[in-house]
C-alpha cells in the first residue's frame, strides 16, 4: 500500500475550501457551464454528484416539439461525470490541499463517452447524476442519468476520462 493511504486527512476547512473551489470551477470558470445554466446541487450524496439546470427556449433542439438538444444532455452528463470525478478524487487524495486536488483537474479529459437517449427531453427543469464507477490511476469511469422535473429518466451515459 502506498504512503499517501496512512496520510492524515485534510482539515475541514480545507474539505471545506476543496467543495467551494470545485463548486466554483463548475458553476463559474468554465464558461460552457455557464452558457448550460448549470448548478451543483450535490457533491456525492446518495445519488453520486449532482447538477441542475433549467430548460430554456436557447436550448431547445427540436424546435416543433421544444425538446432539449441532445447535445446539451451530452455535455451537462460529461460536465457532471468531470466534477464527479474531482469529488472522488478528493476522496482518493484525502491529504492533498484543496490546490493540490484542483491541479489535478488540469490534467483531466474526455476519452470516450457514450449517451442513450430515452425519452424526449421535455421539463421545467433537469437533474444530472454521476457516480463514479472505477478509479484507476491514469483513468476513472463513470456512470451517468439525467432525469426532468418530474423524475423521469431521459437519458443514461458511461464516460471515461484520462485523470492523470
Amino acid at each position: 500500500m502506498s504512503a499517501h493511504h496512512h496520510a492524515p486527512r485534510r482539515s475541514a476547512a480545507e474539505q471545506h475550501k476543496l467543495e467551494a473551489a470545485i463548486h466554483h470551477l463548475a458553476e463559474d470558470q468554465i464558461a460552457f457551464n455557464r452558457v448550460l445554466g448549470m448548478k451543483m446541487e450535490e457533491f456525492s450524496g446518495p445519488n453520486g454528484t449532482v447538477c441542475r439546470f433549467d430548460m430554456r427556449a436557447d436550448l431547445v433542439g427540436h424546435y416543433i416539439h421544444g425538446r432539449l438538444h441532445g447535445g446539451v444532455t451530452a455535455a451537462v452528463l460529461d460536465a457532471t461525470a468531470g466534477m464527479a470525478l474531482m469529488v472522488a478524487l478528493g476522496e482518493k487524495y484525502a491529504h492533498e490541499s484543496a490546490e493540490q486536488v484542483m491541479h489535478r483537474f488540469g490534467k483531466m479529459g474526455t476519452i470516450d463517452m457514450r449517451i442513450d437517449y430515452l425519452r424526449p427531453g421535455l421539463g421545467a427543469y433537469f437533474l444530472a447524476q454521476a457516480m463514479v464507477t472505477r478509479l484507476g490511476g491514469r483513468i476513472g469511469s463513470t456512470q451517468m442519468r439525467l432525469l426532468n422535473d418530474q423524475g423521469t429518466l431521459i437519458a443514461t451515459g458511461a464516460g471515461a476520462y484520462v485523470i492523470a
